[in-house]
């Protein structure tokens, strides 16, 4: 079981105490919980779903690849090579969310050096704020929705001296 900010999580559902507003606003005056016995505790809990809403995506480009962890490792990096080789694109932009993170600089990494020193890579990292949404199993609960930060990264892979074009769209 892994506690996530008052949530516990079990089995892909979080476990929230049904009055988790009213405690958040009068937590000073709770006294600190007392040691009982299984059969004297009695908890109010309402099982929520957690749903992961899309995260908010840059305009989407052609030269825009949108790294992720469940396309195969060799997929991506022949999909951004036969960008690169088809002569429309001087530079792609790769983009990296959270655990793609390391996916993204090892897909420019690759594609530098096997250029044989004609790419080259600029990064920029950045925080996006992403939405979650708690739907309640029965029907005692109330939607709730909370936000998260996740980091970013967007790397430029360009031929010669191609300007940051990617690396400014996302400031």
């Amino acid at each position: 079981m892994k506690a996530i900010g008052g949530l516990r999580l079990r089995n892909a559902q979080f476990l929230v105490p049904g009055s988790i507003r009213k405690m958040a606003e009068n937590y000073a005056a709770f006294p600190e919980p007392k040691a009982a016995s299984a059969s004297e505790v009695e908890m109010d809990k309402v099982e929520y779903t957690l749903r992961k809403r899309l995260p908010h995506k840059l305009p989407r480009r052609k030269n825009d690849i949108y790294v992720n962890m469940k396309t195969d490792f060799k997929a991506q990096l022949v999909r951004c090579q036969k960008l690169l080789d088809s002569g429309n694109f001087s530079e792609i932009c790769i983009h990296g969310l959270g655990l793609a993170i390391n996916r993204a600089i090892n897909i420019a990494l690759q594609l530098e050096a096997n250029s044989f020193g004609t790419l080259s890579v600029a990064a920029s990292t950045s925080t996006v704020e992403l939405v979650d949404d708690l739907e309640p199993e029965t029907d005692d609960g109330e939607p709730m929705a909370r936000t998260r930060n996740n980091s970013a990264i967007h790397i430029k892979v360009f031929r010669g001296l191609a300007k940051a074009k990617c690396l400014q769209d996302t400031h």
